[in-house]
């Protein structure tokens, strides 16, 4: 296996909240607990899991745009999570994102052309207006935007229209990684469909890496190369895209699974798993999952499983009862 291009070891994110002034206690929400997770170059790694349960933070921790609270972020070898901002620079030119509101995250006083000239202009001060607006040009192309949506503003586009903007200004730069944050959970079902297709094409076409979040696992079974499964802010099993869905190990992975809704087999006639996500504020001490798992006995609820190796099989698991 190759050097990972992107791996983070022992992550940890804590937000202290807001207290009265008059309390002594200072509650922690816990977003992320000692994730570690290598991606290679070249593959679709998708996260997965509940809303709430830290897929979102684990990809704005690696891109930059949280700070860590403990941990290591590794990029192409290099620790970034460290670095001040004057030092990081050159390195955000390969890493990128799409977020998932493609109207929010576009400034809507700005047309297109200034949207995706600004990421060159800032990342790469030694091109020229003519270089730029080349750069602009052969990026809406290869996104599949006419070049006549240059002088638009972002209200004047479709959800879709303005998602292509989006991944257009996540490539602009070049990038060798891209953190994909469900983009495309605010589209139609057939919008979905093509930039999928776009993210797929232009990978296969510019050897991108994506850090896919996603709560569909149906889009997860197609896209995805490895899967890791997150709950309350910990991976709780990781493995291929295949083993994942032909053989899952974890039993939240299972419910998940079966939560996805089928035309035939009944699946919304299943009795439901009772329960709902933890408090990320007061964690249970054991497994973060056993107050929702069937299988879960004492040692479920007073230790903390660690993600590890499954024997004669490249799956891992954060389960005492994997096996």
């Amino acid at each position: 296996m190759s050097k990972p291009i992107v791996e983070t070891k022992g992550l940890q994110v804590h937000f202290p909240l807001p207290t009265h002034f008059l309390s002594r206690e200072k509650p922690v929400l816990h977003a992320l607990n000692s994730v570690d997770v290598s991606i290679q170059p070249g593959e679709s790694f998708c996260v997965v899991g509940e809303s709430g349960c830290g897929k979102t933070t684990l990809g704005r921790a690696i891109i930059g745009l949280q700070t860590p609270t403990s941990g290591e972020v590794y990029f192409q070898d290099q620790r970034i999570d460290q670095m001040d901002e004057a030092t990081r620079k050159p390195i955000r030119r390969d890493m990128q994102m799409v977020f998932q509101n493609p109207y929010a995250s576009l400034n809507p006083r700005r047309n297109v052309f200034e949207t995706l000239a600004e990421p060159i202009r800032h990342l790469m001060p030694e091109k020229s207006e003519a270089e730029v607006k080349a750069q602009v040009d052969a990026v809406l192309s290869a996104t599949g935007c006419d070049l006549s949506w240059q002088r638009r503003l972002p209200h004047e586009f479709s959800g879709g229209q303005r998602q292509r903007i989006a991944i257009a200004r996540a490539l602009v730069t070049n990038p060798a990684f891209i953190v994909a944050d469900e983009p495309i959970s605010a589209l139609d079902v057939s919008i979905q469909a093509q930039i999928l297709n776009l993210l797929t094409d232009l990978q296969a076409e510019r050897g991108l890496t994506y850090l896919f979040i996603t709560h569909d696992l149906s889009v997860v079974e197609h896209f995805g190369t490895r899967v890791a499964v997150m709950y309350l802010g910990s991976v709780m099993e990781l493995a291929t895209a295949e083993d994942l869905f032909a053989n899952p190990k974890h039993p939240y992975t299972r419910l998940l699974l079966e939560a996805i809704p089928k035309l035939e087999g009944g699946s919304f006639d299943k009795p439901r798993t009772p329960g709902e996500l933890p408090d990320p504020v007061n964690p249970p001490p054991g497994c973060p999952f056993a107050p929702r798992c069937p299988m879960a006995d004492a040692q479920c609820r007073s230790e903390r499983p660690a993600l590890r190796q499954l024997p004669q099989s490249v799956t891992q698991v954060a389960c005492h009862h994997a096996e």
